[in-house]
C-alpha cells in the first residue's frame, strides 16, 4: 500500500506533489482536531462523575468542541482544495506531457501499439487518475492518519486498550494485504479490458462505412459486444473477488470495537479500570474506526491507480528519437540519401537507396504498391530514422538538426487529410495560431478555397466536425494546402495528394498545388500521369530499391516499370462505356 502511494506521489510533478504533502499535513491536523472531541467529552464526563458541573466546565467543553469542529472543518476544506488542485493539475500536466512525448516517438511505436491502447491511456487512464486516484489516495491517507492519532491518544488513557487496538490494527492490515494481492492480479486485467474495449469502439466507428457497405453489422457488432462483455466480466470479477475482503475488513473493525467495549467493561467489573476511563473507552470505540473503514474499502482501488500510473510511465519511458540536435538554418534545400537502409520487424523495406534532390526541383516517386514509396519519403523527412547510411539536408545529416529546426523546413499534404473540430480559420492557421485573418484569407485564395469557405454559414468562423466530416474530400484537401501555404516551408512533400479527388475539384486542386509548390523543393508520390510527367526527375521504387531513375522522356525510351505504368494508364483512359 505504502509503495503504491509513494509511486503515485513520485508520478506527480514537484508543485503538485507539494500540494499533496501539504494536504496530508492538513489531514493530520484535521485528525488531531477531530480527536479533541474525546478530551471535551472526558472533561464533561469527569465533571458529571464528580458532581462538579459548573459554567466554567460547560464553557471549557464547548470551546474545545468548537475548536474541534470548526478547526477540523477548515483543515478538511483546505486539504480537499489542495487535493483537488493537485489531482486535476497532475492529470492535465501529464496529458500534455504524454502528448508532447508521443510527438517524438519513433513511428514504429504506433505500429506496435494499438490506437485503442494509446487513446485509453491518454483518456481513460488519465480520467481514472483524475477522478478516482486523488480521492482514493487521500481517503486512505486520511483514514490511516486519523486512526493513528486516536490510537496514540487511547494509549495515553489506558495502555491495555491501546495494545488491543494495535493488535487489532495488525490483523486489519493482514486482511488488507490479502485484498491488495487479490486486487493486483485483477487490476491489470481490468485495465487491459478497458483498453481493448476502447480499441474495438474506435475500430467500429472508423470502419462504420465499410461495415454498412459490406453488411458486416452483425459480425462487427459481435466483436464489439464481446469486448463489452469481457470488460463487464473483468470489472464484475474484480468486484466479486474483493467484496469478501472488504466485508471481512468491515466486520473485523466492528468486532474490534466490540472487543474494546467488552474488555473495558470486564476491566471495570474486575476493579482494574475506573468508571471514567471505561466510559471514555466505550465512546472512543465508536470513533476510532470510522475513517479507517472507508480507507480499507477504497484501498482496493489503489492497485488500479498503480496500474494506471505504470501505463502512463511506460509511454513516458519509451525512448524518443533523438530530437536534441542543433538549431540549424540551412542556406540551401537540396536533399541527399546515401546508401540508406531501413527494416521494420526484420523485414527490409528500403535497401541501399542513393539519390539526390536538388533544391527548387520536383522529384516524383512512383512504383508498385508496397514497394517502399511512402517509407522512403518518411526517411527523407525523418519521420523514421534510417538503419543504414544517412539522409542529408544542405549537406548536413538530418539527425544533426533538432527536430523542430528540421520540421520548420517541411510541409506535408497527405492523401488522407485530418482537420480538427474547430473553425476553418484555426485549421488553416494551425502552424501559426497567432496569424491574422488577412494572412489566412490570402493563403485560402492561393489554395482556391476562399470561395467555398465564404459560402459557409459563418465563413472562416464556421466550426467543422472532427476530421472535417462536413466537407468534401476536395475541400478538405484544399484547406490542408492552405495550411501548408501558411507554413511556407521550402520543402513540400505530397503523398498521393490528388489520388481521391473528383474531376470537379481536380482543376482547383491543381491550381492550389501550383501555388503551394512555386519555387519549392518538391517530393511527390503520385499515380496520375499528369502530375508525374513534368517532374525534373522520376524515381521508380520497387522492392525497396531504385529500379529506374530519370525524366519522363528518358524512362519512356526504356522498357521497364515506368513505361508499363504509363501505358496502363493510357489504356485505362481510353476505356469507354
Amino acid at each position: 500500500m505504502f509503495k503504491i502511494l509513494k509511486n503515485f506521489f513520485d508520478f506527480c510533478n514537484a508543485e503538485d506533489r507539494k500540494r499533496f504533502y501539504v494536504s496530508i499535513v492538513l489531514s493530520l491536523l484535521q485528525a488531531m482536531l477531530e480527536a479533541l472531541k474525546i478530551p471535551a467529552i472526558a472533561c464533561m464526563l469527569k465533571a458529571l462523575l464528580d458532581d462538579n458541573v459548573t459554567s466554567k466546565t460547560c464553557i471549557t467543553c464547548l470551546c474545545i468542541m468548537l475548536i474541534s469542529i470548526i478547526g477540523a472543518g477548515i483543515a478538511k476544506s483546505k486539504a480537499t482544495m489542495l487535493q483537488t488542485e493537485g489531482g486535476y493539475n497532475t492529470c492535465a500536466n501529464k496529458r500534455m506531457q504524454l502528448a508532447e512525448h508521443l510527438r517524438y516517438l519513433p513511428m514504429g511505436y504506433y505500429n506496435e501499439n494499438s490506437l485503442g491502447h494509446i487513446m485509453s491511456v491518454t483518456t481513460n487512464t488519465m480520467q481514472n487518475l483524475e477522478n478516482v486516484a486523488t480521492r482514493v489516495v487521500m481517503l486512505v491517507c486520511s483514514g490511516l492518519l486519523s486512526t493513528a492519532v486516536i490510537t496514540v491518544m487511547l494509549l495515553c488513557f489506558d495502555w491495555r486498550i491501546g495494545l488491543i487496538l494495535c493488535g487489532g490494527l495488525a490483523v486489519f492490515f493482514v486482511i488488507n494485504s490479502g485484498m491488495m494481492k487479490e486486487s493486483a492480479s485483477m487490476a491489470k486485467q481490468k485495465v487491459e479490458k478497458d483498453s481493448a474495449l476502447v480499441a474495438k469502439v474506435i475500430e467500429y466507428i472508423q470502419g462504420i462505412f465499410e461495415v454498412r457497405t459490406f453488411r458486416l453489422t452483425g459480425k462487427r457488432s459481435k466483436d464489439l459486444n464481446i469486448a463489452i462483455d469481457e470488460n463487464e466480466n473483468a470489472n464484475s470479477a474484480m468486484e466479486l473477488k474483493l467484496i469478501p475482503y472488504m466485508t471481512l475488513q468491515s466486520f473485523w473493525l466492528k468486532a474490534l470495537g466490540t472487543i474494546v467495549v467488552l474488555t473495558s467493561i470486564m476491566l471495570h467489573i474486575g476493579g482494574n479500570m475506573d468508571l471514567f476511563t471505561t466510559i471514555i473507552m466505550i465512546i472512543s470505540s465508536y470513533l476510532i474506526y470510522a475513517q479507517l473503514d472507508n480507507a480499507g474499502k477504497y484501498s482496493a482501488l489503489l492497485r488500479t491507480v498503480d496500474v494506471s500510473v505504470k501505463q502512463a510511465q511506460a509511454i513516458l519511458a519509451t525512448p524518443q528519437i533523438d530530437i536534441s540536435g542543433e538549431e540549424i538554418q540551412p542556406e540551401h534545400f537540396d536533399i541527399s540519401a546515401e546508401k540508406i537502409g531501413f527494416a521494420y520487424e526484420k523485414k527490409k523495406i528500403i535497401d541501399g537507396v542513393t539519390l539526390n534532390i536538388p533544391e527548387h526541383t520536383t522529384t516524383a516517386i512512383v512504383g508498385p504498391s508496397g514497394g517502399g514509396k511512402t517509407t522512403l519519403t518518411s526517411l527523407l523527412s525523418r519521420f523514421w530514422d534510417v538503419d543504414e547510411g544517412k539522409v542529408t539536408l544542405n549537406g548536413r545529416d538530418v539527425r544533426e538538426y533538432s527536430m523542430d529546426a528540421l520540421m520548420r523546413n517541411y510541409s506535408f499534404v497527405f492523401q488522407r487529410v485530418y482537420l480538427f473540430a474547430d473553425t476553418i480559420a484555426n485549421n488553416i492557421r494551425f502552424g501559426q495560431p497567432e496569424a491574422p485573418i488577412e494572412k489566412v484569407i490570402d493563403a485560402s485564395k492561393k489554395a482556391c478555397c476562399h470561395d467555398f469557405i465564404m459560402q459557409l454559414p459563418d465563413g472562416y468562423d464556421t466550426v467543422i466536425g472532427e476530421g472535417g466530416v462536413s466537407l468534401s474530400g476536395g475541400e478538405k484537401q484544399r484547406i490542408s494546402i492552405a495550411r501548408a501555404i501558411m507554413k511556407d516551408s521550402p520543402i513540400i512533400v505530397l503523398d498521393e495528394a490528388t489520388a481521391n479527388v473528383d474531376p470537379e475539384n481536380e482543376a482547383d486542386l491543381m491550381k492550389a498545388i501550383d501555388a503551394l509548390t512555386k519555387e519549392k523543393t518538391i517530393i511527390m508520390i503520385a499515380h496520375r500521369l499528369k502530375t508525374v510527367r513534368n517532374a525534373d526527375q522520376i524515381i521508380v521504387i520497387d522492392g525497396g530499391h531504385i529500379a529506374q531513375q530519370g525524366t519522363h522522356n528518358e524512362l519512356m525510351q526504356t522498357d521497364g516499370i515506368y513505361r508499363r505504368f504509363v501505358e496502363s494508364r493510357r489504356n485505362a483512359a481510353s476505356w469507354r462505356l
